[in-house]
């Protein structure tokens, strides 16, 4: 049955008259996008939100914040959660909970606010160049880039393909700098048939409603340190440890009764999630096949995926820019993204800022000039990908030359 959102078919998309750029009909009437919010157990939602209007208990580690924490500790096997109200927040925390100070190594090829949370700290970020194949850091790069300034690692599992976890704590142990991983990617994934959450000192997740499991907004710290699990939870909370009792210099970063009620009904849901994006990533697979111009990145079938991001890259030859291709397709009402362009050290606050950074991050620059994310969720079914993939199939066939007419 063709879906109401669908206007034609991918075997009517066969030549560049049929592309909405050049005035056909888009292929979608309504825009399939990157990160469309996912509903879990909608009735189990509704039943937790008549009982926290009923407890009157709305935020300030309610019952439901407690029980979210514990089902998130158990389902990554680390001791503990300390959620918060949102990623950027829990991060902030932890690397504020773990004293870094002067200089801090991460990849320029991540979302801003990992370096944001640095930089509102007083903390310079330190960009290191990524490895081009799995898109994480480079431990070369990182290990280039240790001075007697530097304090600590932020790693980030990109895509939620894990960092190279033990070269990082292998520079982190020789140098006795701490090591944060920035999981926001990587809800459920595992290294080694590990679930992240365990390595480095700790590890941060968003929570954020893009995110494939979300709690409208929110975000958590995952650790088995117990001293610092209890130093965040001080600290997440102005520093109250009991009524009129501060002990420690804090701030607000609590997340509320409703947002983990949100975060245990979609808990409830992920695996069906997770199944769903797994179809759509093998459907775009098959689909894409047959474009030599693009390179789909794989998961590890061996780890636990989420696959929550389809990403491809543009090769070199490939006859059409990255960015014409991503407008062609916003055309279509197939709203790609260009994640993470330009990178951080080339957006403004930290070019100005630091402009000898741009230096040796050629694999990051690149990276983030062929990168284009697909939509994926429970927007997508086999038919909008194959849709795409046409879409595709006939932009990349169009010469550089021809683009200006397109």
């Amino acid at each position: 049955m063709k879906q109401k959102n669908i206007n034609k078919s991918n075997e009517s998309i066969t030549k560049r008259t049929d592309l909405a750029i050049n005035g056909a009909e888009p292929a979608f009437s309504e825009p399939l996008h990157v990160g469309r919010p996912n509903i879990g157990n909608r009735e189990l939602f509704l039943q937790y939100t008549e009982q926290i209007l009923d407890s009157r208990w709305l935020t300030n580690n309610g019952p439901v914040v407690r029980e979210l924490e514990e089902k998130i500790a158990e389902y990554h096997s680390v001791a503990h959660c300390v959620a918060m109200c949102s990623g950027t927040i829990a991060l902030e925390i932890a690397i504020r909970a773990l004293k870094l100070k002067g200089e801090v190594i991460l990849p320029s090829y991540t979302y801003i606010a990992t370096a944001h949370a640095l930089h509102w700290q007083g903390i310079r970020p330190v960009f290191a160049d990524i490895d081009p194949q799995t898109h994480n850091l480079d431990p070369d790069a990182v290990r280039q880039a240790v001075n007697s300034r530097t304090t600590g690692i932020i790693g980030v599992h990109l895509w939620g393909r894990t960092a190279a976890v033990e070269a990082l704590q292998e520079i982190a142990n020789e140098h006795e700098l701490k090591l944060i991983f920035d999981a926001a990617h990587a809800f459920g994934c595992s290294h080694q048939g590990r679930k992240i959450g365990a390595f480095g000192d700790c590890e941060v997740l968003s929570f954020h409603a893009t995110k494939f499991f979300h709690t409208f907004e929110g975000g958590a710290v995952l650790t088995n340190n117990a001293r610092l699990a209890e130093k965040m939870r001080l600290m997440r909370n102005f520093g109250f440890a009991g009524v009129d009792n501060v002990i420690y210099p804090g701030t607000n970063g609590k997340m509320t009764e409703i947002s983990a009620a949100m975060g245990v009904s979609n808990l409830q849901a992920i695996d069906k999630v997770i199944k769903h994006n797994h179809l759509i990533h093998q459907a775009y697979q098959q689909a894409l096949a047959g474009i030599p111009s693009l390179r789909l990145l794989e998961f590890d079938q061996n780890e636990s995926n989420n696959y929550q991001y389809v990403i491809v890259e543009t090769t070199e030859d490939c006859p059409v820019t990255r960015d014409h291709l991503v407008e062609m397709l916003h055309a279509e009402n197939i709203l790609a993204r260009r994640y993470f362009w330009p990178g951080c050290h080339n957006m403004k606050p930290y070019r100005d800022l630091y402009p000898e950074s741009t230096s040796n991050l050629s694999s990051t620059e690149q990276v983030s000039e062929r990168v284009i994310v697909l939509p994926n969720g429970s927007c997508m079914d086999r038919a909008s990908v194959e849709i795409v993939a046409a879409v595709l199939q006939v932009a990349l066939e169009v010469p550089i030359a021809d683009q200006t007419s397109i």
